[in-house]
C-alpha cells in the first residue's frame, strides 16, 4: 500500500506546523501550503529530517481567488491522493468594519471562507469516490459570539463552523470524517508580538501552545468527533461568551478603550 498523504494549509508555523508534525509522526507524508516560500521550505526540510516522511512544499497564496483549483491541480499532477485535508491558513486584524482596508478584508474572506470551502469541494469529491478520508477545519472560539472589532475575523470563523457541520452531515454517509477545531488564543504569529506579549501570555497560560492545540485537534479528528475546543479554560470562556447578554456587549463597545469613541461623546 502507498503511504497516506495529508495536506495542511498555513503549515510553516504555529498550529499548522504542529498539526503537520503530528500527522508526520503518525506516518503520513505531507503536502504543505503557504505563501511564505522561505519559511515553507525550511518547515518542509525540518519535518522531513525529523520524521523521515516525504514532505512536498507548495508555495501558493490562498488569499487569491482560484488558489484552491491551483493547489488541487498541482497535487493531482504529482499523482497524489489526499487522505487528510487540514484547512488551517488564516490571519487576523482588529478594528471596526468601516475602518477596514477593503483589500485586506477581501483577502481575509477569501482565505477564511472561499478557499477552504472550494478545497473541500475538490478533495472532498475525491474522498467521496474512495469512500474514505478526513477533513479538519480550524475555526475559533470567536465563532460562538459576535464582538465589536473582530467582525470580519469572527464572522468568517463562524462560517467555518457552520460549513463544517453541514459538510460532516453530507460526507459521513460515505465514511468520511469532518472535524472542526475551535481554539482560543494561541501563541502563534497570528498576533503582532510588538503589541501583544505572546511568549509571556503562553508562559502564564493565557495563550495555549500550538503543540497542545494540534494534539487536541488530531485526537478529535482520529476519534471522529464533530467539534473540539482545546483546553478547559476555553470551554468555560465559550460558555461565558454564549451566555453574555447583548446589552453587555453594547456596553463594552461604548467604553472600550481600544475602539474609537469620538462619535459617542
Amino acid at each position: 500500500m502507498s503511504p497516506k498523504t495529508a495536506l495542511v494549509t498555513g503549515a510553516c508555523s504555529g498550529i499548522g506546523f504542529a498539526i503537520a508534525r503530528g500527522l508526520a509522526m503518525r506516518g503520513y507524508d505531507l503536502v504543505l501550503i503557504s505563501n511564505r516560500e522561505g519559511p515553507l521550505t525550511d518547515a518542509a526540510h525540518t519535518l522531513s529530517q525529523a520524521t523521515g516522511r516525504t514532505v512536498l512544499p507548495l508555495c501558493q497564496d490562498l488569499a487569491q481567488l482560484g488558489s484552491a483549483q491551483s493547489v488541487y491541480e498541482q497535487v493531482k499532477a504529482r499523482g497524489l491522493a489526499i487522505d487528510i485535508l487540514v484547512n488551517n491558513a488564516g490571519f487576523f486584524f482588529f478594528g471596526e468594519v468601516a475602518d477596514a482596508e477593503p483589500a485586506q478584508a477581501e483577502r481575509l474572506l477569501t482565505l477564511h471562507v472561499t478557499t477552504p470551502s472550494v478545497l473541500c469541494t475538490y478533495f472532498g469529491r475525491d474522498m467521496r469516490s474512495r469512500r474514505c478520508g478526513r477533513i479538519l477545519m480550524v475555526s475559533s472560539i470567536s465563532a460562538f459570539r459576535d464582538f465589536p472589532g473582530i467582525a470580519y475575523y469572527g464572522s468568517s470563523k463562524k462560517y467555518l463552523r457552520g460549513f463544517s457541520a453541514a459538510l460532516r452531515s453530507e460526507l459521513s454517509v460515505y465514511g468520511i470524517v469532518v472535524t472542526c477545531v475551535l481554539p482560543g488564543a494561541t501563541a502563534t504569529a497570528l498576533y503582532d508580538s510588538s503589541n501583544i506579549p505572546v511568549e509571556f501570555a503562553r508562559k502564564v497560560g493565557i495563550m495555549a501552545a500550538p503543540d497542545f492545540v494540534a494534539e487536541q485537534a488530531l485526537s478529535a479528528l482520529f476519534s471522529g468527533r464533530a467539534e473540539c475546543i482545546p483546553g478547559v479554560a476555553n470551554i468555560l470562556l465559550t460558555q461565558l461568551a454564549k451566555n453574555t447578554p447583548q446589552k453587555a456587549i453594547e456596553l463594552l463597545r461604548k467604553h472600550a478603550p481600544w475602539l474609537p469613541r469620538s462619535v459617542l461623546q
